[in-house]
């Protein structure tokens, strides 16, 4: 029996009241007994206006014609639960290109729907351009999308059963002749594999970048994670909406100098930073822009975006004691507004908002690779659903909590959906809920109950496992 304060208390799940229906726990028993995560090949189609390469990739002048569109074709492997459809391009920069998350059928990344080149002949990119596919993917040994981005990365399979789906795409770095003086000269011999595992239970993506200097001599070199991301989209049309808001616990940014009109003059979080609250919504962005979280992640261990408009997110859990470094993109606004059709008037401006997660705290601030050392950095990518925020987030759980007035509010979103959880508020001694909790993967789960009086100014959540395996715990302070 659950004990639970005499108070008020709001328990949502689904569009209803949580109850223990036998129908409904039948339907997920039967889905349960069935569930398996499978890996398949298969291909998809991108367009691109005509352009030409030389054999080392860089642009040949003259080749640019927006007049002309091209279809491409890329061998794809797919990775699928119940709960996720995952499909990487291996040999288009060894990326994630799509996230759907099958409970709500939408997508979670953005990707161009024309790719356009762009930045030819400006200094500003390792080939001296760049094109923007989207998805996540992994850039090294620069930064500015690295070397690696149009590179085809082997492919090979870690491991596959019907519980577990581990892949791999990797790729030793290399050097290329006419890079702009910014970059890295010669080969820094940098071995990256990129470990994408599905797992039959989970709702989430765990992915591990490896980094290894197979050299006897220790190497300077940037890594970034660059994730292209627009929750909560049409599958067949992907893209970032005036709702969505960058969530991430941090609460100054910086910019380069270029960049400052993101900031319209505040540094009233310090010299040199500016408070983050209204940046972190798309709509504010001016214009195209570089914010970094200022000083750094300051160990906060998840970032991401949620969508307001159908409150879908997709969120990046790691240490960021390793991946220190945020950096924060759009075109702006504007990309949003003023959209065009993409294959009547190709450009390179698209609604997305690009997030990244570096082992340096801003780009050309390079780390070092101990002679055979070696970096792992594992990640977790998981889709949220009715959740307006983040406030505390593992590899397990991601959950807002919070108090306004009276009451206290707890949102959640399991990664593992199946599993039955017990969750626990207290004020003191003082129960205010303790009850045992069925994941809702379409709708997400919120709880809102009454603060009693008395019992100090912390409510305190738990949320375990039914025989008492603890998956979180936070406090929130009463305001």
């Amino acid at each position: 029996m659950a004990t639970h304060a005499p108070s008020r208390t709001h328990i949502r799940f689904a569009l209803g009241v949580l109850s223990a229906i036998p129908a409904f726990h039948a339907v997920v028993d039967a889905a349960l007994a069935s569930d398996s995560v499978s890996l398949r090949e298969s291909t998809i189609s991108w367009s691109t206006v005509q352009y030409a390469t030389t054999a080392e990739n860089g642009f040949v002048d003259g080749s640019l014609d927006k007049n002309t569109i091209v279809d491409r074709t890329f061998k794809t492997r797919v990775l699928e639960n119940r709960y996720l459809k995952v499909t990487l391009v291996p040999e288009f920069g060894g990326r994630i290109i799509s996230i759907i998350y099958k409970p709500t059928g939408h997508e979670q990344l953005y990707r161009t729907e024309v790719g356009v080149p762009y930045g030819m002949k400006a200094g500003i990119f390792y080939y001296d351009w760049l094109m923007v596919y989207g998805g996540i993917f992994p850039t090294f040994p620069d930064p500015e999308h690295g070397r690696t981005w149009l590179k085809p990365w082997n492919f090979r399979i870690v491991k596959e059963s019907a519980g577990e789906v581990t892949v791999s795409m990797s790729l030793r770095d290399f050097a290329y002749s006419a890079a702009p003086a910014q970059f890295l000269k010669g080969t820094t011999g940098i071995e990256a594999t990129y470990y994408v595992t599905l797992k039959a239970d989970r709702a989430g993506l765990d992915t591990r970048v490896v980094l290894k200097n197979p050299q006897a001599h220790t190497v300077d070199y940037e890594y970034w994670t660059c994730t292209t991301l627009a929750p909560g989209s049409d599958p067949n049309n992907p893209r970032t909406t005036g709702g969505a808001e960058i969530i991430a616990p941090i609460a100054a940014y910086s910019t380069p100098a270029w960049s400052k009109n993101l900031s319209d003059g505040d540094e009233s979080a310090g010299p040199g930073r500016s408070r983050f609250e209204k940046l972190r919504y798309f709509r504010n962005w001016p214009t195209m822009g570089i914010a970094y979280a200022a000083p750094d992640m300051q160990g906060g261990n998840f970032w991401g975006v949620i969508n307001h408009d159908n409150e879908e997110g997709i969120i990046r859990i790691a240490d960021n004691t390793v991946t220190r470094g945020l950096k924060m993109w759009t075109w702006g606004y504007k990309s949003f507004t003023n959209e065009t059709d993409a294959r009547k008037d190709p450009n390179e401006a698209r609604p997305y908002v690009e997030l990244w997660a570096g082992v340096s705290d801003q780009f050309f601030h390079r780390a070092m690779l101990p002679a055979r050392g070696e970096v792992s950095i594992p990640e977790t990518y998981s889709p949220t659903v009715g959740m307006s925020n983040v406030t505390h987030a593992n590899e397990k759980i991601l959950i807002n909590f919070s108090t306004a007035g009276s009451d206290v509010n707890l949102q959640f979103f399991s990664i593992e959906p199946a599993a039955p959880l017990r969750v626990t508020l207290k004020r003191g001694d003082a129960i205010l809920f303790d009850d045992a909790v069925t994941a809702d993967p379409k709708n997400g789960n919120r709880i809102s109950t009454a603060i009693p009086a008395g019992g100090g100014d912390q409510i305190r959540l738990t949320i375990t496992t039914t025989d008492g395996r603890e998956l979180i715990a936070a406090e929130t302070k009463i305001k």
